[in-house]
């Protein structure tokens, strides 16, 4: 994604806008209950235990012992929802010279169906917290609860409904690696020391014709008071998808999270879904004046800063995005 160094925002305001959505994350909880779902329940609960579990294992920085446990753990997981699984990948080239075995995990559910939805997350963890207030601390790597983690979580409670109660349409879950090893301040047209995992998916699914009818990537999304904007990119490339996720998201009582707010251009894996023809929108945590989430590569993107409010908003429009397709 669009990596380049921002600057923090300021407490004050931070402060304000947790006060203004506090409010209204307890009204949606009202609201819920009114509302009748054509999906099944997403359990934030059950979301949360997902994001633990990577957690865990420690930093999933490519090449380390946490990365390989963590894969093996996702392939387990997703086979164990029904799904067929796969690994994707070759020997992969970073920004710095080193190479890595790229490890894209693909996960499908009712493969016969022609009529597909794509659902993705990067399940990587960036190996330096270089946006970290403390320059002790940048060249650590840290947990990834969010930037990483949670968007995981969340696609593999979705998968586990899914095993449950079949939607209309065929399901593809793909989880990017090597997302998240980019190049501070990368100048390069479309950040292509970012999103590999993607660019090679992408690539693959070119020379295989694979169609889908839209995409969705998650990325960020179990952040406390989070707000996900509408970017640039998702606006170009699949405005109807926008329209829809937005307005499922306001209908179904998270209007404070999708907020109909337009952003810049934020090249994420997205970017690299649209290029291989699946009109696809990035749900992200980001706003134009405070830029991405507050606890972005540091150390404090941990599973303390993790809200059940934010998985469940972000599940549940998902979810239900999925189950009102025919």
């Amino acid at each position: 994604m669009n990596k380049k160094l921002l600057i923090l925002p300021l407490i004050a305001i931070l402060g304000f806008q947790a006060c203004k959505n506090k409010p209204n994350q307890s009204s949606q909880s009202e609201d819920n209950t009114a509302i009748k779902l054509v999906s099944p329940d997403f359990n934030a609960d059950s979301a949360y235990a997902y994001v633990k579990a990577q957690v865990d294992f420690g930093p999933r920085v490519p090449g380390t012992v946490a990365h390989q446990k963590c894969a093996e753990y996702l392939v387990s997981k997703l086979k164990s929802f029904g799904a067929i699984v796969k690994i994707q990948g070759e020997k992969t080239q970073t920004y710095d010279g080193k190479t890595f075995q790229l490890k894209n995990i693909l996960a499908s559910f009712n493969p016969e169906n022609k009529t597909r939805v794509l659902i993705s997350a990067h399940w990587d963890a960036r190996p330096f917290s270089d946006q970290d207030t403390n320059p002790a601390n940048q060249n650590k790597p840290f947990d990834a609860a969010n930037d990483g983690g949670s968007g995981v979580g969340v696609i593999l409670e979705m998968a586990r409904q899914i095993q449950q109660k079949t939607p209309n349409v065929g399901i593809d879950f793909v989880l990017w690696d090597l997302e998240d090893y980019g190049k501070a301040n990368d100048e390069t047209p479309d950040e292509i020391t970012w999103c590999l995992g993607s660019q090679f998916w992408a690539k693959n699914a070119i020379a295989t014709g694979y169609k889908a009818a839209f995409g969705i990537n998650l990325d960020m999304v179990g952040g406390g008071n989070a707000q996900f904007t509408q970017d640039e990119i998702s606006r170009q490339s699949a405005p109807e998808v926008v329209n829809r996720v937005w307005d499922i998201g306001n209908e179904i009582g998270y209007s404070s999270y999708f907020v109909r707010i337009p952003s810049g251009k934020i090249v994420d894996d997205h970017f690299w879904m649209n290029k291989a023809g699946v009109p696809s929108i990035d749900i992200i945590h980001y706003n134009d004046n405070t830029g991405f989430y507050i606890n972005w590569h540091t150390q404090l993107d941990n599973l303390a800063n993790i809200d059940k409010n934010t998985l469940k908003a972000t599940g549940q429009t998902v979810l239900e995005t999925i189950y009102r397709e025919k």
